[in-house]
């Protein structure tokens, strides 16, 4: 059948062939594909299946349709509250179906670690885009839940993007967290800025070394770009932890 290369991140290649997509296994492979397995075993519909390896090596995981937030320009509606809080109830569905499993072994779930936009599928739903499942599962691994719902608030609520205001910032992150029924909020922005020193720390020091998909990541400003991000956290980490304890968001400068 027609191999159709699908857009995707600066480390692999995936093409669409039928109704399958077929991607280079990472190197956590297996831990992936048993946390598929489960998911399938649980009946969750917000990861696609995974059908095996094919004879070039390569995994056979579902075609997802729907709208991918590959593009720099995406619809506005995507960054609603309803669509955010959605996100972080989709999350939630996942965490818990982790939950105590041997997968999870002595953390609390399974996180995804790499979550964004661009790992989301969306589908129109009559009140706008909601996410439906997400992809690219190749760095989940055990974890606590608050690293998964950080990296969501500074990957959804596009913290440090220039237009965005602490105000506008805190809404958003408090939409992510309604969504997700998170209680205890006191640890996030610490968490949010581990993510972004991990990140950015992770892509120079991996361009460093030679590592291709790396360097062009770097070379595309990505680093510098996630430096710019964790700066503005850090400048407005007062405030957002006010949010986070109550602070009503008229209040916030």
């Amino acid at each position: 059948m027609t191999e159709v290369p699908l857009p995707g991140g600066f480390g692999n290649t995936v093409v669409r062939v039928g109704d399958t997509v077929r991607r280079t296994p990472g190197e956590r492979a297996g831990f992936v594909h048993e946390l598929l397995r489960l998911l399938e075993r649980r009946g969750w519909p917000g990861a696609p299946r995974f059908h095996g390896i094919d004879d070039e090596g390569r995994e056979v995981l579902d075609f997802i349709a729907g709208h991918v937030a590959w593009a720099r320009e995406q619809p506005a509606g995507l960054r609603s509250d309803a669509c955010l809080a959605a996100v972080g109830g989709l999350l939630r569905e996942f965490h818990d179906l982790t939950a105590g499993t041997a997968l999870a072994g002595d953390r609390e779930v399974v996180c995804h670690n790499d979550l964004s936009p661009k790992n989301t599928v969306y589908r129109e739903s009559g009140a706008g885009l909601r996410p439906v499942a997400f992809i690219d599962w190749d760095l989940a691994a055990p974890g606590d839940r608050l690293h998964d719902v950080a990296h969501v608030c500074w990957q959804y609520a596009g913290l440090g993007e220039p237009g965005t205001g602490v105000a506008v910032a805190a809404r958003r992150i408090r939409a992510v967290c309604d969504g997700y029924r998170l209680t205890d909020r006191s640890g996030l922005v610490a968490a949010i800025l581990w993510w972004q020193d991990r990140c950015r720390r992770g892509i120079e020091s991996a361009a460093m070394a030679g590592e291709p998909a790396m360097v062009r990541l770097r070379d595309s400003g990505a680093a510098a770009r996630v430096r710019g991000a964790w700066e503005w956290v850090a400048a407005h980490r007062a405030a957002l932890t006010r949010l986070l304890e109550g602070e009503e968001l008229s209040d916030l400068a």
